[in-house]
């Protein structure tokens, strides 16, 4: 494998770019010359095939998007040791997802601590190497810890994040980064006072590769310039959530929470520094027995680069499903488009996620990523923590979706479920 440097030549990621751009080391792979024959019939526009499946064959990726956790291979871009961090507030499964891309890149994961040590005993169950602390205050109080990541109850996300700054480390927390405008004001004071990051882990882009991929072709003006991004980010409820998460006050609404992912990309992929939020709606649908959860939501967003956006967020992932969510993305450009299918591809035989399908002036093309693209996200906050730089994502950046997010989950009108 080598890195992507090469890949502006590569027949089957050929686009044109004019100069190239140097890349770091850690950014994702692709294939050599020998790989090439077995990648380019993933890469080909396939026939249609049979719907006929053959659920002994398939597994399912993941009960609920709680306990999604991706790997992917180790690249460190730091030397053992060098880059310690710990986990605190195990409130949510991310914080499996956020710890594996970090030791993928090379942190060595050192403490982890919880109220709850049930908690604490599952995680050291998944993580043998992080020692349990009597307290939070012994985390940050460490010298040695550099960053620490958590996924705390939502809405205590901030207050944790501005304690862990003022210790003097970087943060890293699990999206929604908080629940409040008010909250976030308080953050953004914490990093102009402090001088550390506040990072937040928008999995649904970050944590994916076709969504990696997609990225880069469009920053390399594979699409042309992007004028709408479409985004639906179905979820499965399952069973056995915690009870914060039915509390509106805990969870700061869907679009607080979840839409955040979407907030996230649609900036990302517009190229767009801030949006309004046209409209945006929220409502319960399907779960009279919950009132505070909102199982439905929805906006529209116009960026300042002039880019428009909708997306969709539910929690009615049918229990057919061979994953916890079809999510999905639309990218139209001014030269061709692109469609991200995340976990799954319905209605095939192998339902793998991590599809991309490009359609520009020289044809069609499906490219399958698992594997193949990795997660460089991680590796540059890494870096930027070391060098005190901005590579894998802007302060601004990660401040300015959370607050187009709170703004859409403020605004929202809430509508009642359809009548039969």
């Amino acid at each position: 494998m080598r890195c992507d440097q090469d890949r502006d030549s590569h027949p089957d990621f050929l686009v044109n770019v004019g100069s190239r751009r140097q890349r770091r080391v850690f950014t994702p792979l692709v294939p050599d010359a020998h790989d090439v024959s077995d990648l380019r019939e993933s890469l080909e526009l396939k026939n249609a095939v049979s719907c006929r499946l053959s659920t002994s064959n398939t597994t399912m990726t993941s009960a609920d998007g709680m306990t999604h956790a991706p790997k992917s291979k180790p690249v460190a871009v730091c030397a053992p040791g060098e880059f310690q961090i710990a986990a605190v507030s195990l409130d949510h499964g991310h914080i499996h997802g956020q710890c594996n891309g970090l030791i993928e890149a090379g942190a060595t994961l050192t403490r982890v601590y919880d109220p709850d040590p049930q908690k604490v005993a599952q995680f050291i169950k998944a993580y043998p190497q992080a020692k349990p602390a009597r307290s939070e205050a012994e985390i940050l109080e460490d010298p040695a810890i550099k960053l620490v990541a958590a996924a705390a109850i939502p809405n205590l996300r901030a207050a944790l994040g501005i304690r862990v700054m003022r210790a003097g480390k970087d943060y890293f927390t699990d999206k929604t980064p908080m629940t409040t405008l008010a909250q976030l004001a308080d953050a953004k004071a914490a990093v102009d006072e402090t001088k550390r990051k506040y990072m937040v882990y928008y999995s649904e882009r970050l944590h994916v590769e076709c969504a990696v991929l997609a990225g880069q072709l469009i920053s390399e003006g594979a699409i042309g310039k992007v004028i709408n991004v479409i985004g639906t980010g179905p979820h499965r409820l399952g069973k056995g959530r915690p009870a914060w998460f039915f509390d509106h006050e805990q969870y700061g609404g869907i679009l607080c929470d979840i839409g955040s992912h979407q907030a996230e990309q649609f900036l990302s992929f517009t190229g767009s520094k801030d949006a309004t939020v046209v409209a945006s709606h929220r409502g319960n649908f399907g779960n009279p027995e919950h009132p505070e959860l909102e199982d439905f939501g929805d906006a529209t967003l116009l960026g300042d680069s002039g880019a428009t956006g909708y997306f969709r967020i539910d929690w009615f992932t049918p229990a057919g499903l061979r994953s916890w969510g079809d999510g999905r993305c639309f990218v139209i450009g001014t030269a061709g488009y692109l469609e991200m299918r995340k976990y799954i591809d319905v209605a095939q035989e192998k339902p793998d996620g991590d599809q991309l399908f490009v359609v520009d002036a020289q044809g069609e093309r499906r490219i399958s990523c698992a594997g193949k693209v990795g997660f460089p996200f991680f590796g540059q906050l890494i870096r930027d923590c070391l060098d005190r730089t901005e590579t894998a994502m802007s302060q601004a950046h990660a401040f300015k979706a959370a607050e187009i997010c709170l703004r859409a989950q403020a605004q929202s009108v809430r509508i009642a479920a359809p009548t039969a």
